[in-house]
């Protein structure tokens, strides 16, 4: 009887990371979880970082798990990330300051000196992303201003699942996917956009040959294969952004299917043959990011659990102690509607006294104020229902044939409150799940590279028959539509207020 074959991923996450397992017995795969640790940023005089050391670390201790398990049986091992970080290296491969972690207040100002340079609009163009203040261009611009003295020293830029890559096999890469998050990748042309890299004023030096998901990069370096005892496994590229791994694992053989990656950020769209650039999409601000055989994802980002997860940081910090099993509870047990606000508003941007911001934000637009837990936990899932609906509309207007669902993936999909707001909201099927998305799209990629399956639509059909997907339809049509119309009014009302 042959045994299952098995593969690694590391799936880190802006807040956890994760090493997992997933055994394939030629139908399904089963995870395993190895190693589940936290992500915690570290302030500096410098600024906010990753601490990239410590999470390397903990993925080690993860593969050395592995090796204890399985001995020398896994095949490879990919790692995703979230986009736009990076770390720079100098000739030797060393390591140049810990990686800025992305709200770093050291883009401050940078947009609008990129729009001075170049121009909002062109940048769009070129790139098909969505300007966000974080975007490596504007981090890389902040670095160019300050005249950073790493950027003359540095040999490399690798974003991040490219750097721990990096320093489990000793091969450099910058892969697709992570790339196109950067802004500075074009679609079109399917490489760097060097003209928008030598305007801004940025070392051509650093941007090298992109690599594709499912390459190989080598085995584990010696060090690490003595210490996890993984002596035959290899490292190769995945979707090196979580969304991408995410995106290849809707379990759905629709063409075009539409997604809602769910987490500290929610980022819908739609699965697409190629990009749509253009000046309705500038305006609605879609991203246009590769995927797994170069799928474009057309997705808005959308802040997502981050007020929820804020929410929560605040009320421990002062004391009280509200599990996530418990939030959906007080939300239900309070009052429908009662105060709205537009989750993407700047107030919400940064960390801190969340809270206290929601109510902030009700008082400026004349609302009742959320004084309990459970209303400001009510008025954060209501209006990011809303926000999805409007964003929903927006996004059919671009394809011929509208979904006829909308797949939630990622940790966020096992928040049934919300998974049934949303499906109130936009008046559709939501599909939950499955939970793991990101560990089984990084799985199925490398299926892809070993030969185990023949296609992303295969590895799919693997995910589809591995995953448990909970299916939510609409409810309570009418009371939506109103809550909709009311949602429009807070956001004029703030509009109108804010430039008044």
């Amino acid at each position: 009887m042959s045994l299952n074959q098995v593969y690694l991923a590391v799936d880190l996450g802006a807040g956890s990371g994760r090493v997992i397992a997933g055994e394939f017995d030629g139908e399904r795969i089963e995870l395993r979880e190895l190693n589940r640790f936290d992500n915690t940023p570290v302030e500096l005089p410098s600024g906010w970082h990753w601490n990239i050391t410590d999470l390397y670390r903990n993925i080690v201790d993860g593969l050395k798990k592995a090796g204890e398990l399985y001995s020398d049986r896994p095949i490879s091992v990919g790692v995703d990330t979230w986009g736009v970080d990076y770390g720079l290296l100098d000739e030797q491969g060393n390591l140049l300051g810990l990686p800025y972690q992305y709200r770093d207040k050291r883009t401050d100002g940078m947009m609008d000196l990129a729009d001075q340079i170049i121009g909002k609009q062109e940048i769009y163009r070129a790139t098909g992303i969505q300007l966000m203040f974080f975007n490596t261009i504007f981090q890389l611009l902040s670095e160019v201003e300050r005249k950073n003295p790493a950027l003359d020293i540095a040999a490399d830029l690798l974003f991040l699942p490219d750097l721990i890559s990096y320093w489990l096999s000793g091969v450099r890469s910058q892969e697709r996917s992570v790339v196109s998050t950067s802004q500075l990748y074009n679609p079109i042309i399917r490489d760097w956009d060097r003209d928008l890299i030598e305007r801004l004023g940025m070392p051509e030096k650093l941007f090298k040959k992109i690599s594709d998901p499912g390459e190989e990069l080598g085995p584990l370096l010696e060090n690490v294969a003595q210490k996890t005892g993984l002596t035959k496994t290899k490292v190769v590229t995945i979707a090196g952004h979580d969304t991408a791994s995410a995106v290849a694992a809707i379990p759905s053989q629709e063409e075009n299917p539409a997604f809602l990656s769910s987490g500290t950020w929610s980022l819908m769209g739609l699965d697409l043959p190629r990009p749509n650039i253009s000046d309705e999409s500038f305006i609605d601000a879609f991203t246009n990011e590769i995927g797994v055989g170069h799928g474009v994802r057309f997705l808005k980002n959308i802040c997502g659990l981050w007020l929820i997860q804020e929410s929560r940081r605040h009320w421990l910090a002062n004391g009280e102690d509200i599990p996530y099993s418990r939030m959906a509870d007080l939300a239900s047990e309070a009052e429908p509607f009662r105060s709205l606000i537009y989750p993407d508003d700047p107030l919400f941007e940064e960390a801190g006294r969340m809270p206290e911001k929601v109510q902030a934000y009700c008082r400026h637009t004349g609302q009742p104020i959320p004084e309990t837990p459970g209303q400001i936990i009510r008025c954060i899932y209501e209006s990011l229902a809303l926000r999805y609906s409007e964003v929903w509309q927006r996004l059919i207007s671009y394809v011929v044939k509208e979904p006829t669902s909308l797949h939630i993936v990622g940790g966020g999909c096992q928040d049934n409150l919300l998974n049934q707001f949303a499906a109130n909201a936009i008046g559709i099927t939501v599909k939950a799940g499955p939970v793991e998305a990101t560990g089984l799209g990084n799985i199925i990629t490398q299926m892809l590279a070993s030969g185990a399956i023949g296609s992303l639509k295969e590895g799919r059909q693997v995910v589809a028959n591995s995953a448990q997907v909970k299916t939510f339809e609409p409810q309570d049509p009418e009371s939506w539509k109103a809550a909709y119309q009311k949602y429009k009014a807070v956001l004029a009302s703030r509009k109108s207020k804010n430039s008044s």
